[in-house]
């Protein structure tokens, strides 16, 4: 499973958004995603992937950023 595939998963379940509404280009805002959720997920997925996710420094708003932010820190 991808990593765009296990955070629409994860928003789907955690936060309650159909997953047929996200895509890669989605924004955060655009679904009232906000920055506690945000925070929550970032979390969620450092200790799920046993990595450490900054995103204070990251320029990330939409959920394909996101995948792609977590993939680079994984490789």
């Amino acid at each position: 499973m991808s990593m765009f595939d296990r955070i629409v998963e994860y928003a789907s379940r955690q936060l309650e958004i159909p997953a047929e509404e996200i895509t890669r280009d989605t924004t955060f805002e655009s679904l009232g995603v906000d920055s506690l959720d945000i925070v929550e997920m970032t979390m969620d997925f450092e200790a799920e992937l046993g990595v450490e996710l900054d995103m204070e420094g990251a320029k990330i708003s939409t959920f394909g950023e996101l995948a792609d932010y977590i993939d680079e820190r994984l490789s």
